[in-house]
């Protein structure tokens, strides 16, 4: 069954500025890694639609988006949406509805028997986006954007959103810390920014956090010991992931030391959980990964990992 792949070159015209690392060339990487590897050829690609108010309503609150669409700037503008880092240019505001859109379209090609799995390669990234708070690069939470499309529009009971980023996953958190149906699995590097991840714990709120310098067997054993057994005890119907690839040894904005073979384990073990409670259907998005070759690959394993034997 087919295997999904979906962008959009909207995503590639949000450029904040030459400092920042969350660059248009990430998504060039990705494509390079997956052309050169040979996997494109095994792929469905789609474009990107636009979210709709409705889809980003069931997540964000409503003066929230109003004031992101306010805030756009015209040609040549410039907006910081919070201290400094989450930026909005010309393109960007289409880019987010984009982004938001990909995980939509993923869920219903999934949940639509159309694709086994999907992986939405898009920007700006949006695990950091709370209900009414743009943060950390993320205007709207793209993959909590889908998972409330899965439970309004597939009827679904449980849906997993696992975090493997090496930041925590405040947004993702504060908007299904009161939703029993969704359950939140992830790994993070602690203390480091957002300087969250530690205040909750619940069955269905599973934060992990991990020391600087965490290795790919730590990383392995804490997912073993903490995501496993509840997600397993869970019985998600749809996975989704949250796949930042900054935990990479390469990266030089964190401090973990995870190779590809950490993101091929870790996918392996989330597609054989789907596979047994959900019918193998996963959606994954991208997150963080700034390291250019370090992403492409890990990008490509994951996907790779996705399609299976």
């Amino acid at each position: 069954m087919t295997i999904a792949f979906i962008t959009h070159h909207d995503c590639t015209l949000h450029r904040v500025a030459t400092h920042h690392p969350e660059v248009p060339e990430r998504l060039a990487a990705i494509d390079d890694r997956m052309l050169a590897s040979g996997l494109s050829m095994l792929l469905r690609h789609y474009d990107a639609p636009l979210v709709t108010r409705e889809q980003l309503l069931r997540v964000h609150a409503e003066d929230y988006i109003d004031w992101v669409e306010a805030s756009a700037p015209g040609s040549g503008g410039m907006v910081c949406l919070d201290d400094g880092d989450t930026v909005m240019t010309e393109h960007t505001l289409q880019a987010a509805r984009r982004a938001a859109g990909a995980v939509i379209l993923a869920v219903d090609l999934v949940m639509g028997g159309e694709a086994k799995s999907a992986f939405c390669s898009v920007r700006p990234p949006g695990h950091h986006a709370e209900r009414a708070r743009a943060m950390g690069f993320c205007i709207f939470n793209n993959i909590a954007v889908g998972a409330g499309h899965a439970l309004a529009r597939h009827d679904l009971e449980r849906v997993a959103v696992v975090d493997f980023d090496v930041h925590h996953g405040n947004g993702t958190e504060e908007i299904f810390r009161n939703e029993p149906r969704v359950i939140f699995c992830s790994t993070f590097q602690h203390p480091f920014y957002p300087f969250t991840g530690t205040e909750v714990d619940t069955d269905h709120i599973v934060g992990v956090p991990l020391a600087r310098g965490t290795t790919g067997t730590e990383f392995r054993e804490a997912v073993a010991e903490h995501w496993l057994p509840a997600l397993e005890a869970f019985r998600p119907q749809l996975m989704m992931i949250s796949a930042g690839f900054d935990a990479h040894r390469e990266e030089d904005m964190a401090d973990f030391m995870l190779i590809e073979d950490d993101y091929a384990w870790v996918t392996r073990k989330l597609r054989d959980i789907a596979l047994r409670h959900g019918e193998g259907r996963v959606v994954s998005c991208l997150e963080g990964g700034y390291a250019l070759s370090s992403l492409g690959r890990s990008a490509c394993v994951h996907v790779d990992a996705l399609i299976g034997p």
